[in-house]
């Protein structure tokens, strides 16, 4: 385990949210779950190349929804980590 990834009781959410492994894990499936998630649900639109604020709007929103979900997941997954010491 490295020194970045280790953590203690005393940290903030925010400390643990902006960890680079949190962050990156956050992204990785905000790019994968998203794209995935745009595609299924606004593939007619990018078809027709029918874009409006909109739909970027929707779009960004569908990205953001993956990254939160991994981040909240993340954190509790290291308090909870934390709290309990494994055997």
């Amino acid at each position: 385990m490295t020194p970045q990834s280790q953590t203690t009781s005393e940290e903030t959410w925010w400390e643990l949210a902006t960890q680079w492994s949190v962050v990156r894990r956050g992204i990785t499936y905000a790019v994968f779950v998203g794209t995935a998630l745009i595609v299924i649900n606004h593939c007619d639109a990018i078809i027709r190349c029918d874009f409006t604020l909109g739909l970027f709007v929707k779009m960004f929103l569908t990205l953001i929804v993956p990254y939160l979900v991994s981040t909240f997941s993340s954190v509790a997954a290291l308090r909870k980590s934390v709290c309990s010491p494994q055997e």
